[in-house]
């Protein structure tokens, strides 16, 4: 039997297979894009365009970290192990530790653990950019994990920083690590933005200043500063160790300076950080409670024992004295350094200079001294800030020390004897009480009232006619008004306007009222402000740096902000915070006045 067969297939090879599963689109389509092994390449590389470095300049720390994270990656502490060279095996040698009073003679007592002093005349600003460019190149490649590739960078910066000190760090930034664009941004402005505020009182309890800053509108009003900060508050830990050591108590009134051989720098500092507390205020402010019974909760029944009268011991172990020993403080001792230093409640507010006031009478001058809208939205929004800010109730007692001032005296800032006399004298007093309207809630509201006479009976005549009729006539003139001034009248409630805001559930600003809130700090202001591509004014450019240095920055008057602006609007795009054209002309922003 004999079958049919037909020709046989050609082989059919998988190459074929595959170009005769590829069906062409009926409609025109974007071809995929091959990728190629050159394209691909680290994820260091492909961030780098993106990524931009926030930095936080302070005396004592320095944090770095990227642009939209919540928390910087590393905080650079500035020590004196910092500063050792490689190969420098001394710390292992016997009697390193021991050996600490003659390493730091000559010097000032800690002199080691700062970036700068305030008074930079005679400072090695070259040594000062050398720890920048070790401490940020640590964080960089440790923590941060990049390579040294061109970044742009965000420097946040405290409201008053030395112009050669800054010199210095735009220097290192510039010419060590390649930075294309740095912007400039200040640190009680980014406080604000952190709390979510536009205006705000920022207290910044530092290093060597406390500084008080004025926001409104995200522009600096004004700024205070006292002494009474961290470097005081150590030098007063060390007079009071120092006295627990010798057993000998500082007379009242009597403020000793302690010799700096007695007792470590790193000791002190960590007694004042780990163990100190502040005490609540002598009187506290009344507080006004709402009209009716108040809500009771379930509570321990057991009173608690008064921080201030507690006294019991607390273990100090000291290894630097010689011999090392530990002290036995009791814990209400524990409270004097932060009294001594940032209240000093034994002299009167007429015995401090201007420079060394303590810190409420500083915050309640500076309230006192804004203008009455910006002091309006100033005072609902303080926010305390830096280091020792997070001291055990040394930001309630702040508080509640100026809430009490300005309870005693108000915010009138003309005080003395002649003002007393004045407001108890009662023939100086109006005796007119202005009428009274009543509001639709049941309240209410008193109308000043200009002039108000009372009316006053006049005679008449009468008088008759020839045709036998009699006619009065009264001869007093029409009985005066009140009169109203109309810009005190209060506003008629307009129930349409009500019903519209109750609608869109619109919440008048609170304002007028003392009331501190919290930050999550310059920092974290500055990498959100970075992240939501918000342009700065103060930008550096390095060629133009390189070119002209400190000395060809503009005033800030001299500068057309909104052609600024402009020209940053205009290139606004991945890194908009960093990126504008060059300009001819450029700021350092309110950093060029100092």
């Amino acid at each position: 039997m004999s079958t049919n067969t037909g020709p046989a297939l050609a082989h059919r090879t998988v190459s074929s297979i595959r170009a005769a599963r590829e069906v062409s689109p009926n409609s025109p389509h974007t071809p995929i894009r091959s990728l190629s092994s050159g394209q691909i390449s680290s994820p260091s590389s492909l961030r780098a365009d993106d990524d931009v470095l926030v930095i936080e300049l302070g005396c004592r720390r320095l944090r770095v970290g990227f642009a939209g994270d919540p928390v910087p990656k590393r905080i650079v502490s500035f020590e004196g192990k910092q500063a050792r060279r490689a190969g420098d095996f001394r710390a292992w040698e016997a009697g390193y530790e021991d050996d600490w009073r003659k390493r730091a003679s000559g010097q000032a007592w800690g002199w080691e653990q700062q970036l700068w002093q305030l008074d930079v005349r005679g400072q090695d600003l070259g040594l000062v950019g050398d720890k920048i460019e070790r401490g940020l190149r640590e964080a960089l490649v440790k923590y941060l994990l990049i390579d040294s590739k061109p970044r742009k960078m965000v420097l946040v910066l405290p409201p008053a920083i030395q112009i050669p000190i800054l010199s210095s760090v735009l220097d290192t930034l510039f010419n060590r690590f390649g930075t294309p664009t740095i912007s400039l941004v200040s640190s009680p402005v980014m406080t604000a933005f952190a709390a979510g505020v536009r205006s705000a009182l920022v207290v910044d309890i530092g290093w060597h200043e406390t500084v008080i800053t004025a926001v409104c509108e995200y522009r600096e009003v004004h700024t205070w500063r006292t002494i009474r900060a961290g470097k005081l508050l150590i030098e007063k830990t060390k007079n009071f160790l120092v006295e627990a050591i010798e057993g000998r108590p500082t007379p009242e009134g009597e403020d000793e300076q302690a010799p700096d051989d007695v007792v470590r720098f790193e000791e002190c500092e960590e007694v004042a950080t780990r163990i100190l507390w502040c005490k609540k205020a002598h009187n506290p402010p009344s507080q006004e409670f709402p009209e009716g019974l108040p809500t009771l909760h379930e509570q321990d029944e057991s009173e608690p024992v008064d921080p201030a009268e507690d006294t019991t011991p607390t273990r100090i172990h000291l290894t630097s004295c010689n011999p090392p020993r530990t002290l036995l403080i009791p814990f209400s001792r524990l409270s004097e350094p932060c009294e001594t230093t940032f209240f000093e409640t034994r002299y009167s507010p007429a015995c401090f200079d201007d420079h060394e006031f303590p810190l409420h009478l500083l915050v309640y001058r500076s309230l006192l001294q804004l203008p009455l809208d910006v002091r309006a939205m100033c005072m609902s929004r303080v926010i305390f800030t830096g280091g020792c800010s997070a001291i055990p109730g040394l930001k309630g007692r702040i508080f509640d020390e100026v809430s009490l001032l300005a309870q005693e005296r108000g915010w009138d800032p003309i005080r003395g004897k002649g003002v007393e006399a004045y407001k108890k004298n009662p023939k100086l007093q109006r005796t007119n009480t202005p009428p009274k309207q009543v509001n639709t809630d049941g309240s209410s509201t008193s109308i000043p009232v200009v002039a108000q006479q009372q009316q006053q009976q006049t005679p008449t005549i009468t008088e008759t006619t020839p045709a036998g009729g009699t006619t009065i006539s009264d001869t007093s003139s029409p009985p005066p008004t009140a009169v109203i001034n109309p810009a005190d009248v209060p506003r008629q409630p307009d129930q349409v306007e009500d019903h519209i805001r109750q609608e869109k559930g619109y919440k008048p600003p609170i304002r007028g009222i003392l009331r501190a809130i919290d930050s999550m700090g310059p920092w974290c202001g500055a990498s959100l402000a970075s992240q939501l591509k918000i342009p700065a004014l103060a930008v550096v450019e390095k060629d133009l740096w390189a070119q002209q240095g400190v000395n060809g920055a503009s005033k800030p008057s001299e500068i057309d902000v909104q052609a600024i602006q402009k020209s940053q609007r205009q290139s606004m795009g991945a890194g908009g915070l960093m990126r504008g054209s060059q300009m001819s002309s450029w700021t350092l922003g309110v950093w060029s006045t100092v």
